[in-house]
């Protein structure tokens, strides 16, 4: 396979991106397109001793999308690493693209140059949250606000990709809310619950944020904002619980030689919540594999990230998503179904779907 990888993504590119590239290229052995400032990638290969003759490619992109960016700068900025990747991955130049850059800057660029799944209303950013067992948080960060029909598509969506990257058979989805009772939650949710309990997606009902750490479903549906807080919550307490054992440990002579007892468990313990471990974040609903690797990634994170991406491509997600993820009739959005018949449209009704997308990914924090 050929994965384009956004060399001037993340917050230490390109260097970490060029090593990660090098990792790609000695355990995978997959073809890399490295998308970015080639003076800087070949100033960090030089460095870093990476031999850019074996199997990586360098396309260059004189402009980059910075993570304070807002989402259509990926039209403003046209020779930018990321719009020049999705240009590639639109012509097939390589099979799937990967990028720690700016989360808003990706969701706008894949819906508006790779383009939607047919019938799916939105993408979404599906994030493994590394807790007790692997839960896949939909959406992580790509919608600020969405509708019943969005989360009910979510639903279908992570269930299919549990299924194929885990292989969890029938994996239980949770609506993530304040309280387990059918009728919490706004409006909204109110009437995503009901949807979700009509249809063949293994519910098991509403979970509060406090049953998320143990396991309670294997696919969490929320709307981007929220589940990008809750992302950011769980990885700030895991940062913190880290900080406070050290401090414990290192209190006396004592309980430091305590800490050498358990420093085998302590360290399974960091790992457990290292995102970096499954990779990055694909974006459920678009035509072609793109990949978010976090904003911090080191190189091992690179290389987990395009692992993602090949298996990703290889497990036919996309294909199955296109057939399952159709609305029922009886559904109602607040725009006109994809491919419907055209209609006047109304006033509200009249911006383009990416576009207004782009706007709301503006309005949530980035998950870097």
């Amino acid at each position: 396979m050929k994965i384009i990888l956004d060399a001037m993504g993340g917050d230490f590119a390109p260097d970490i991106v060029v090593e990660g590239a090098a990792l790609v290229r000695k355990e995978m052995n997959h073809e890399i397109i490295l998308v970015g400032d080639e003076e800087k990638i070949r100033l960090s290969a030089e460095k870093l001793g990476v031999d850019l003759t074996n199997g990586i490619e360098i396309v260059h992109a004189s402009d980059v999308i910075t993570m304070e960016d807002a989402p259509l700068s990926v039209r403003e900025k046209p020779d930018s690493s990321i719009r020049v990747g999705f240009k590639l991955l639109k012509e097939g130049a390589g099979d799937a693209f990967v990028s720690a850059g700016n989360t808003g800057a990706l969701h706008a660029g894949s819906t508006l140059y790779v383009h939607r799944i047919k019938g799916v209303l939105r993408s979404a950013i599906a994030t493994i949250l590394p807790l007790e067992k692997p839960v896949l948080l939909i959406d992580s960060g790509a919608n600020a606000t969405v509708d019943a029909a969005h989360l009910y598509q979510f639903a279908i969506m992570g269930s299919i990709y549990m299924e194929k990257i885990f292989g969890i058979e029938r994996p239980t989805v949770g609506l993530l809310n304040i309280g387990t009772e059918s009728k919490k939650g706004t409006p909204m949710h109110v009437e995503a619950y009901e949807l979700l309990s009509k249809s063949d997606i293994n519910f098991i009902g509403n979970v509060e944020g406090k049953e998320v750490p143990f396991g309670k479903c294997d696919i969490l549906v929320t709307d981007g904002f929220t589940g990008n807080v809750l992302l950011k919550t769980i990885e700030g307490m895991g940062s913190f619980f880290s900080k406070k054992l050290k401090g414990i440990f290192k209190a006396n002579p004592v309980s430091m030689m305590s800490a050498l007892l358990v420093k085998g468990q302590i360290n399974n313990l960091k790992k457990s919540f290292d995102a970096s471990e499954y990779g990055g974040a694909p974006f459920l609903g678009i035509s072609r594999p793109v990949i978010k690797a976090h904003g911090s990634s080191d190189a091992l994170a690179i290389k987990n990230a395009v692992k993602q991406a090949v298996f990703y491509h290889n497990t036919g997600i996309i294909m199955d998503i296109s057939k399952q993820a159709v609305l029922p009739e009886d559904v109602t959005v607040s725009r006109p179904r994809p491919n419907a018949a055209k209609t006047t449209p109304k006033a509200e009704e009249t911006a383009a779907p990416a576009t207004s997308e782009a706007k709301e990914t503006q309005q949530t924090e980035n998950n870097e």
